[in-house]
């Protein structure tokens, strides 16, 4: 990769920030509010020069899509569509990452990059709308379908549990949706792998294994304050907006086949929480 020529949008976001961190420091770094990647002449900050622009900005709230679900498609749909049109134009690359919910949720084996997709919510449905804006550009890309995203910073749930189980002394979490955590650093080298090999096209990037969201919080409560119980409950006892696929499991074969194996969930676990019990004033000490 030639940092010269690279533009990242999002910057500021969760994954943004991964990637500014992994990134030379001369490179573009655009981010909302200073730059709306939904304006009308949103292309315009993008040099001619670019060699490779990183999309990482995307409306990820999943509830509130249900009701705005035209602002979710204006940055999850029609903002890429003219994003990979500018970068078609210039002969940029364009990195761009996508998410389960274009599945239906309903399987029992890991989804292939291939498979039917057939989104269940309208957060599902715009980002889709990105995939198939892709998909008619004609422009060179790498669209990196993920899950679960967390890091030691910004809103998550690894952050929120951590939180959570050293100040209550019990919490419910679901334990029937199954799906693959990714650690934010991971997916950007992954993804960094991927460009290396000059892959293309759809690829899936997150920690290898699969948990359920109670396993999840089991094991951050576990490193954090064995004290707190963790227990199970049922999606049914907590309604959302949106419905949550029951099984997100994406198929990694593919992407391991070009960028190596990727590491296992609770090891990707176990150095995101060395870095938030190390950032923290005081390691979580309250007994549950």
């Amino acid at each position: 990769m030639n940092s010269d020529h690279t533009v990242l949008i999002g910057a500021g976001g969760m994954l943004g920030t991964e990637w500014a961190r992994a990134l030379p420091t001369d490179i573009i770094a655009l981010d909302y509010p200073a730059f709306d990647l939904t304006a009308p002449n949103a292309g315009e900050a993008i040099p001619d020069t670019a060699r490779l622009v990183i999309n990482c900005s995307a409306y990820t709230d999943v509830d509130g899509a249900e009701h705005h679900e035209d602002d979710a498609l204006a940055l999850n749909g029609t903002a890429v569509a003219s994003l990979a049109e500018r970068c078609r134009a210039i002969g940029a690359v364009l990195v761009h990452y996508s998410t389960d919910y274009v599945f239906d949720g309903q399987g029992d084996t890991p989804y292939p990059t291939d498979h039917p997709r057939a989104p269940r919510s309208a957060y599902g449905r715009t980002k889709l709308a990105g995939e198939q804006a892709l998909e008619t550009s004609g422009a060179d890309f790498l669209c990196v379908r993920t899950s679960w995203l967390y890091a030691p910073h910004a809103n998550n749930f690894v952050r929120t549990i951590a939180r959570l189980c050293a100040e209550k002394p019990e919490l419910k979490v679901v334990s029937d949706q199954r799906g693959r955590p990714t650690s934010a650093e991971q997916l950007v080298r992954t993804t960094q792998a991927l460009l290396d090999a000059n892959a293309r096209g759809f690829f899936h990037a997150c920690d290898s294994g699969d948990c359920t969201w109670f396993d999840f919080a089991t094991a951050i409560a576990e490193r954090v304050n064995p004290a707190c119980r963790i227990a199970p409950c049922t999606t049914d006892e907590f309604p959302r907006d949106a419905e949550r696929p029951a099984y997100s499991v994406l198929d990694l074969a593919a992407t391991e086949t070009i960028a190596g194996p990727i590491p296992h969930w609770r090891d990707a676990l176990a150095r995101t929480l060395d870095t938030i019990l190390a950032s923290a004033p005081e390691a979580p000490r309250k007994a549950c």
